[in-house]
């Protein structure tokens, strides 16, 4: 039996918060094309200053040229003829891009604990990102165990169980430097005696494109699978949306080394890069699960396509 534990979009705070994010006056769509280019017949002029703001905000060069084929085929047909149109249809392009990786994540209870390896580059928020999905899955009355899987870092063990202890989950450590490997086989016994949920993995951070690092994680993995031949059940890729096209670079070759099953965009509310998102959606379609919008425990929600979409073309108050 597969429980879906993903909450409805609350279309208050946190969506809010969001739209005022990624609409600062530096931010990179529409802050201020409707109003620059009011009352204006859809021109060359236009559609070379929306190609202009795409590329700078890291949409990507394939994404960009998606979105321009297809506006420019409706100019064509005479079915857009000023700006507001033009932006609305942009929304409707984006909406398509991103609802294919709208897939919040599930609890398939079948598997107990339903076990969550996550990965990324140091400095991506990983070890947060672990915390605040703690304090989600134990807030629906699941069990959940945390493995302190990072022991390059004994500043990560501490923020983990700093985490364990904010949201009552429980956690399995091993002194800084231990083996990662023996950490998460540990936690997953650990897991399994006290009928835990879940049991969320950190792991070390790790550069994408160091491969003896990358081979760790396939150790962590196949320690895994000594005590549950399925797991891990999810692989969840942490990564900072400040990176631009470079994140979109780490999701790659990640999802090539571990096989990569969902997506945390985090820091959006420290960029004016929120396009990556949309680079990512269109060249992977991995699944986003959450994203991630300031330092507090309630900046960090599903993903949702349209309210996203939203958030970056209509701006704040709309």
């Amino acid at each position: 039996m597969t429980t879906n534990n993903s909450e409805p979009a609350t279309k208050g705070g946190f969506l809010g918060r969001l739209r005022a994010k990624l609409n600062r006056p530096n931010s990179w769509l529409s802050y201020d094309l409707a109003n620059v280019f009011r009352g204006r017949k859809i021109d060359a002029e236009i559609l070379e200053e929306l190609e202009t703001r795409l590329l700078t905000a890291d949409v990507g060069v394939d994404a960009t040229q998606h979105i321009l084929d297809s506006l420019k085929r409706r100019v064509a047909r005479k079915e857009l003829d000023d700006v507001e149109k033009l932006l609305a249809a942009l929304r409707e392009t984006l909406v398509e891009i991103l609802t294919p990786c709208q897939k919040p994540l599930t609890i398939d209870a079948a598997h107990k604990p339903y076990v969550v390896l996550v990965v990324g580059v140091n400095g991506s928020g990983k070890t947060t990102s672990i915390g605040k999905l703690a304090r989600r899955l134990v807030d629906r009355n699941l069990k959940v165990v945390l493995a302190a899987g990072d022991t390059f870092r004994a500043a990560a063990i501490e923020q983990l169980d700093i985490w364990a202890t904010r949201t009552g989950a429980d956690i399995v450590s091993q002194d800084a430097g231990a083996d990662p490997g023996a950490v998460v086989f540990d936690a997953l016994q650990t897991a399994r005696n006290r009928n835990a949920d879940v049991l969320l993995a950190d792991t070390a951070g790790r550069l994408h494109s160091q491969a003896h690092l990358m081979e760790e994680l396939k150790k962590v993995k196949r320690v895994l699978q000594r005590l549950d031949a399925s797991a891990p059940h999810e692989v969840l890729l942490v990564l900072d949306a400040t990176q631009g096209q470079n994140a979109l670079l780490q999701a790659i070759q990640f999802n090539e080394a571990v096989g990569v099953t969902g997506l945390v965009l985090t820091k959006l509310d420290g960029t004016a890069k929120g396009g990556i998102v949309i680079a990512i959606a269109r060249r992977l379609a991995l699944p986003i699960r959450y994203i991630g919008i300031g330092e507090h425990a309630d900046d960090f929600g599903e993903f949702d396509a349209k309210a996203f979409a939203s958030a970056l073309v209509d701006g704040v108050g709309t």
